[in-house]
């Protein structure tokens, strides 16, 4: 243990220990996590007990267990560990290994943390949820305790700006213990099956290379396949050994342990192994580059889990795996060039998770999350969506926690889960005899995490042997006497927890929901044709939304238990094949339309507003604008263009249609139909929005007609994006040379010259250029077909006419 390499670092850490805050920067292997603490234990400058955070349950338990055995004792003795649900700590205990939600709870207990010297943040580079909370928290304690010290502990700091956070930290740094590691890169086939692609590149490994492997792989769900792939390929000596968060502790040992003598072990683990532990005999680690990342979506209220390829930070961290107690060799399943362009790390769990329980958690400390000196802040859409959900379960007020609030908070699960307790307890006390039951096994099926797509009273009876422990701890932790589930409160539990993801049948597998989102059952799913569906699980999916775990619920039952949810109110919409506005009562659950009954009495101003509405939605383009007022608003666009220092400001479709309930509301009152709109004044309607001053300069500089010199009114074409055109008979430019020109010269006029008969003879920008070149040609040709008009040798200096020659001579 004094050979590693954190002991070469205590020239920096001795003197360090005066400082309140201390970050150290130490690689895999380096001893921060199993002889750091034990040195600590010792100085004198660290008065009272220390309290380690490790993520991870598996890491935390594997820690304490070294740390005692290195003192001769099991824990309980002077080191301890504490996780939820489990806990081994005794009365001389001096350094406790906690998992992150129990240091959370530890400093909300007691925000002074008496008889605690130290806080150790251990493996902060992972930036879970709880850590970057527990952080904050405990600066802000150590804001009322000068005494206590802060040390973070991260295997990297590249990235992290931890000296934003902490910018008096004195830093120490350590090197790592680790072996040369031989990379190789084999790219996969991206259309191969991951099982089999990461099998053959095990057996290949095992064949090449001696030592146990070790195989990162994003979830349980390809572990599984991939133990299944090499089941009774790799021979009797080598043992398969999943490892993921939700084994069994005797089967995560297992993992851990090394092989038995003459044996190799082929670990097939999730990103659990990527740090703090040490798999004795691993001298190979095949990557997929994958791992798991949970996504919250504010908009359905779903967590999604998916695949996607690591960061470069935790493939190092990987292969140094290979390399912790020899030399070593890791296969990496993509491309050297694919590794150059891979993200420095994963994103922090704060910038993509459901933020409600922290949200609650920080209305119990009493403080906004936009307050906590938090290393990330918190993203404005996750904490609207967390408050949201908070507010409609009744467990917030504004950023004040309700006393349901409180009891929820103090049960320590999601919020929505602890509502549904609470709820079902409240219901025992009325009268509802196994409501509580039927709660407690329910959040015991739904934290477990396996469910099959059957209904969940059935799950839930089927498995109630196996769930009966977790079930206990929370009769315990409710103080109520333990009994059956029978499964007939679930449906009405749920539609009163998760109300939004209650679903009406619309179609054969497909369910409306209560929150305006629709889901689908998986083919085959017991649950196909049940009309009404309270939903615990949702998922998404290449189609969509999918339904992962429901229970049926009827009309009646939650009609019963959750009245409070029905509504009546006035509804308008568009009805596309009618064209207009329908009016209509509904009866609804949330957003779940029930029934619906005509409504005839809707006021002027109702109506105006949902045709309102449909014409910002068809768009612009919709308009039944007539070419009056089509070529107005292409002079209003022109002047926002060019005349901007007259007043005039820049004008789109898209800007207008955004403030369409000022300029054509007022205009709508009364209509209801379509068709109606092509009845509008609607040049009088753009008119409105300009000041007399404004519309007098807009006839002046951008005029829709012009006068010419032989008195003939000529329109002006205003054209969108183009210069606009001015037909005109030939004959009637006579005598002009310059082009005419519009908005005090910013517009020239393109001059589309017509024949006597009004053809088009030629479109020209130049005037003079004409005159003097293609007018000859033009006259050539016309001269013969109107004999009767004039065609001058010299047009630029002849007297324009709109008449025939002998009109003229008269």
């Amino acid at each position: 243990m004094n050979q590693l390499p954190i002991v070469d670092a205590l020239p920096q850490l001795q003197p360090a220990l005066a400082a309140s805050q201390i970050i150290i920067e130490a690689p895999p292997g380096a001893g921060k996590s199993t002889w750091l603490p034990l040195w600590l234990l010792k100085q004198p400058e660290i008065q009272g007990r220390i309290i380690m955070l490790e993520p991870r349950r598996l890491a935390a338990r594997t820690i304490a267990q070294y740390l005692a055995t290195q003192l001769g004792e099991t824990p309980g003795g002077r080191i301890g560990y504490r996780m939820r649900g489990e806990s081994r700590v005794g009365k001389d205990t001096r350094l406790e290994v906690v998992t992150e939600g129990v240091l959370t709870r530890m400093l909300q207990a007691d925000p002074e943390l008496d008889g605690v010297g130290l806080l150790i943040f251990d493996e902060f580079h992972e930036r879970s949820l709880q850590a970057d909370l527990a952080l904050a928290f405990a600066l802000e304690c150590q804001a009322l305790r000068e005494d206590l010290n802060i040390m973070v502990m991260s295997a990297t700091l590249e990235g992290l700006a931890l000296d934003s956070l902490l910018p008096e930290a004195a830093v120490v740094q350590s090197a790592g213990r680790s072996f040369p590691v031989t990379v190789e890169y084999q790219p996969r086939n991206q259309h191969s099956r991951l099982d089999e692609a990461m099998g053959r590149a095990i057996l290949t490994a095992l064949d090449r290379f001696d030592g146990s492997v070790l195989a990162f792989l994003p979830g349980e769900r390809e572990i599984r396949g991939t133990q299944d792939w090499l089941s009774g390929k790799t021979g009797s000596e080598v043992e398969l050994r999943p490892l993921y968060g939700r084994l069994t502790l005797a089967e995560q040992q297992a993992a851990i342990a090394p092989a038995k003598a003459g044996r190799r072990k082929v670990v097939l683990a999730t990103n659990v192994a990527e740090t703090s532990l040490t798999i004795d005999g691993i001298s190979i680690v095949v990557d997929s580059g994958l791992e798991r990342q949970a996504q919250f979506e504010p908009q359905s209220g779903i967590t999604r889990l998916h695949s996607r390829q690591i960061g470069q930070a935790s493939a190092t961290q990987r292969a140094g795996r290979a390399g912790r107690l020899q030399p070593g060799t890791c296969v990496r399943l993509w491309g050297q060039e694919q590794q150059e362009r891979l993200a420095p790390r994963r994103p922090a769990e704060i910038e993509q998770s459901d933020l409600a329980g922290f949200v609650l958690e920080c209305a119990a400390w009493g403080a906004e999350p936009e307050q906590l000196p938090l290393l990330t802040p918190p993203p404005a859409t996750l904490l609207a969506a967390a408050r949201s959900q908070l507010s409609s379960l009744g467990l917030l007020s504004g950023s004040q926690l309700t006393a349901l609030g409180r009891r929820v908070w103090q049960l320590g699960t999601e919020p929505w889960l602890g509502q549904l307790l609470l709820t079902a307890q409240d219901w025992q006390r009325q009268g509802r005899a196994g409501a509580l039951a039927d709660a407690v096994y329910l959040v015991a099926l739904l934290e477990e995490g396996r469910w099959d797509n059957g209904p969940l009273s059935g799950q839930l009876l089927a498995r109630q042997g196996r769930l009966k422990p977790a079930a206990r701890r929370w009769f315990k932790r409710l103080q109520q006497n333990e009994s059956a589930p029978s499964g007939q409160y679930l449906g009405p539990l749920l539609a009163n927890a998760r109300p939004e993801w209650v679903g009406l049948l619309r179609q054969q597998g497909r369910y409306g929901l209560a929150g305006g989102l629709s889901a689908d059952l998986p083919q085959g799913s017991p649950l196909l044709g049940k009309p009404m569906l309270a939903m615990a699980a949702l998922g998404r999916g290449e189609r969509g939304i999918f339904i992962q775990a429901a229970e049926p619920v009827s009309l009646e039952q939650l009609q019963q238990f959750v009245p409070e949810r029905f509504g009546e109110r006035e509804h308008l919409e568009w009805d596309n094949d009618a064209n207009r506005v329908r009016a209509e009562r509904q009866w609804c659950f949330g957003g779940l339309i029930l029934q619906r009954s005509p409504l005839s009495k809707v006021s002027p101003e109702q109506r105006a507003r949902c045709l309102l509405e449909e014409v910002v939605r068809r768009g612009w383009s919709a308009l039944p604008l007539n070419e009056a007022s089509r070529q107005y608003w292409l002079r209003l666009k022109l002047a926002g263009q060019k005349l901007a220092d007259s007043g005039f400001e820049p004008c789109d479709e898209s800007g207008w249609l955004a403030e369409a309930e000022h300029w054509l509301l007022p205009y709508l009152t009364g209509l209801g139909r379509w068709e109606e709109l092509a009845r509008l004044d609607w040049v009088g309607i753009f008119k409105s929005r300009l000041d007399w001053s404004q519309r007098q300069l807009l006839d002046t500089l951008l005029p829709s007609a012009i006068e010419l010199a032989t008195g003939t009114r000529a329109s002006i074409r205003y054209r969108e994006d183009e210069d606009p055109v001015l037909p005109v008979r030939l004959q009637e430019m006579f005598g002009q040379s310059d082009t005419p020109e519009l908005a005090r010269g910013r517009v020239v006029l393109v001059l589309e010259l017509l024949s006597p008969a009004r053809r088009p003879l030629q479109i020209t920008r130049d005037l003079a250029a004409f005159w003097a070149g293609s007018y000859l040609d033009v006259k050539k040709e016309m001269k013969g077909r109107y004999p009767k008009h004039v065609w001058p040798d010299d047009p630029a200096n002849t007297a324009p006419t709109r008449h025939t020659k002998r009109h003229s001579k008269h």
